[in-house]
């Protein structure tokens, strides 16, 4: 049974039980029959114009907390900001500023580059968070033009946005926090400008293909499955899911589900001698990943858990639009205030994201971070390290969701080409140089995709669909970055189980063959990076198949003959196959 047979398709419309069509099924077959549908080959991808709005809507709505996240994390690098956003303060605390000349015991302390850690300046905050709104509009504008190029030249229902993972390493590694590392925030954008011109002639003359051509079979075939897992792990946490899973100091990972207020932070420790602990040079303290107690009595939790149940009982009925319908009920229990589910609880980070919400229509003009590249780095060694990382992860990492996603639509033939993948290839590589020059990490092609596409997906209309909820996301912004992590959660668990059906494809009773995509599938997730998986997967394949391929060569160049196993010594040295 071939890829496509085995992925659910658009059950076609049934006529109204007076005999004539519905009024969706007339503007389905209107949509099919027009130059737009033919097109985008509706007909011939067996989807029609409803199913790719869904689809699309979907995608959208399960990668909407980018919007947010992607924001946050690169703030935390400090962006723009400097030492000269910090404001004098009284040596006095208690005191403001304006009174503190008034009194000739004070006097006002000049910033230093103290004044960007905690406690942060006032000054330094008000920019992180002006650069937090610039690189929301970052994020939606990116992600709109790589969706329409997608959409438009690839006819593929992917969809693209800064990615995870790339945009962490961007923050906390490269620039480091609040700019403690080796490199400014703008010399890191002008690494991720050359990287992103360099995929892009990569993919233009068609050498990427070839690259990703290298990757063995079944770390090919393996990729989707690990990338499925990769999307349930991030599912099941804190950040970006339902928080089911915790941090453990023994076990790394345990069950969790503890309410806020019974979680802690962790940070990295390094004990001396006389038995005192500091915190180790570098190290940043994570967010609130611990639980002390209270396991599984977080409400949210059991929402998340709820939202799961919806979307699975409509996906085992074959309901379209299973996604959406988990994601909207979460949501819109998560909105109301004063419960103990509620996304904005009573404290001052609630209170200022219910203010933000109330606004539900903002446009925010970026000021800071478009076109704030600086090329002053670019001699240094450091600058070329983060170039360099940033090429070779997004050659593994976006080349492995492409084929992993084609894969899971259907489209991928049996050497793993898909139509359209040249586009796609362009697409994703000319979304990072826009990115760099809005100011954010590369853009790829999301795993969340996956989603869009179980809900019928096939054309690049899902991705024009997604590219206009990011314009609508201009406007209404507050609402999409009001979406909890805990609606996100259940719909990225159940891609999950979609995304493992690919394992079949392995062939597990050649161990050659298993270990390598059992590598691949283990350290996806495990690892929080695909680029890792892959990495490992082929590693894995060469060092298994070293000894064949060495023999082969042996044997080209005339050192042995032969083809079995068992050797004979010849009277020259040489070593000879001989078959018994």
């Amino acid at each position: 049974m071939d890829v496509e047979s085995r992925i659910p398709q658009p059950l076609p419309h049934a006529p109204s039980s007076n005999g004539k069509q519905s009024p969706v099924t007339r503007l389905n077959d209107y949509v099919a029959e027009s130059r737009v549908g033919k097109r985008f080959k509706l007909k011939e991808r067996n989807t029609n114009f409803t199913t790719e709005l869904r689809a699309g809507t979907t995608t959208f709505l399960t990668m909407a907390y980018i919007l947010a996240v992607n924001a946050s994390i690169l703030s935390d690098s400090g962006g723009t900001c400097s030492i000269s956003d910090c404001i004098p303060l009284c040596s006095d605390p208690t005191i403001p500023p304006i009174n503190c000349t008034n009194n000739t015991n004070l006097r006002l302390i000049t910033p230093d580059v103290s004044c960007k850690f905690a406690p942060v300046n006032p000054g330094y905050a008000a920019c992180l968070e002006k650069t937090r709104k610039d690189l929301i509009v970052a994020t939606v504008a990116s992600s709109l033009i790589g969706c329409v190029i997608m959409g438009v030249w690839a006819n593929l229902p992917l969809a693209l946005a800064p990615g995870m993972g790339t945009n962490a390493y961007f923050a906390y590694t490269v620039v480091g926090f609040h700019g403690s590392g080796n490199i400014s925030y703008q010399s890191a954008l002008a690494a991720v400008f050359i990287e992103g011109l360099l995929f892009l002639l990569i993919s233009a003359i068609g050498l990427r293909a070839k690259l990703a051509k290298l990757i063995p079979k079944p770390v090919r075939i393996s990729a989707g499955a690990g990338i499925g897992l990769f999307l349930a792990f991030i599912g099941l946490q804190n950040n970006q899911g339902i928080g089911l899973v915790g941090y453990n100091s023994s076990t790394l990972v345990t069950l969790a589900g503890c309410p806020l207020s019974s979680r802690a932070g962790v940070a990295p420790v390094m004990a001396a001698v006389n038995g005192t602990m500091t915190l180790i040079s570098g190290g940043t303290v994570s967010g609130d990943i611990l639980c002390l107690h209270d396991r599984m009595e977080n409400p949210t939790l059991w929402l998340g858990i709820v939202g799961f149940i919806i979307i699975a009982y409509c996906l085992s009925k074959n309901i379209k639009g299973a996604m959406i319908y988990g994601i909207l009920f979460v949501t819109a229990v998560s909105w109301f205030r004063n419960t103990k589910v509620t996304a904005f609880p009573n404290t001052p980070a609630g209170d200022s994201a219910f203010e933000y919400f109330k606004k539900v229509v903002d446009v925010h003009k970026i000021e800071n971070t478009a076109g704030a590249l600086s090329f002053k780095s670019i001699g240094k060694s450091y600058f070329w390290e983060a170039l360099v990382t940033f090429l070779y992860v997004d050659i593994l990492d976006t080349t492995g969701t492409l084929y992993s996603m084609a894969r899971f639509a259907g489209f991928a033939d049996g050497n793993g080409d898909f139509e359209g993948q040249y586009f796609a290839f362009m697409s994703d590589a000319s979304a990072i140089v826009v990115g760099s020059l809005l100011g954010t990490s590369p853009v790829t092609a999301f795993i969340e995709s996956s989603t869009g596409i179980k809900e019928g997906g096939r054309t690049g209309m899902t991705a024009l669909t997604a590219a206009s909820c990011f314009f609508l996301a201009f406007f209404f912004t507050p609402l999409l970055a009001s979406i909890p992590s805990w609606a996100v959660g259940p719909p990225l668990i159940l891609v999950g189980v979609m995304m493992m059906k690919s394992v079949v494809e392995v062939e597990w009773d050649d161990l050659r063959q298993a270990i390598p995509a059992f590598v691949t599938l283990i350290l996806t997730p495990l690892t929080y990076s695909i680029a890792y998986g892959l990495i490992g997967g082929i590693g894995t394949y060469i060092v298994l198949h070293l000894g064949d391929w060495s023999l082969g060569w042996l044997r080209k160049l005339g050192v042995i003959t032969g083809s079995s196993s068992n050797i004979a010594v010849l009277d020259n040295g040489a070593k000879e196959f001989t078959n018994i």
